[in-house]
């Protein structure tokens, strides 16, 4: 939990996004295309809005699809950076 924490300190701007919605990613997308047309920022998948955590069922293929979307339909390509934590379920 505590890297959370810190990535949501080093964040100026983010968005949370409790799940990655496949069949609606302009949902999702407009929040990457903003921030990098911006000074940047953090799209924050498995998390709600009051920043609980909720997880992601398979973050390899969730990060898979947003890469594949990103590449489609965002030019020119943004730079990202994923990053996965592991929590501990228990305290959720």
């Amino acid at each position: 939990m505590a890297n959370v924490e810190k990535l949501l300190a080093e964040l100026t701007d983010c968005d949370f996004k409790e799940l990655l919605e496949i069949k609606k990613p302009k949902s999702w997308l407009k929040s990457v295309s903003a921030f990098a047309n911006e000074r940047g920022g953090g799209l924050i998948f498995g998390m709600a809005d009051d920043k609980k955590i909720v997880g992601l069922a398979d973050i390899k293929r969730d990060i898979d699809i947003i890469i594949k979307q990103i590449k489609e339909k965002i030019a020119p390509l943004p730079t990202i950076d994923f990053r996965a934590y592991q929590t501990d379920c228990a305290n959720l």
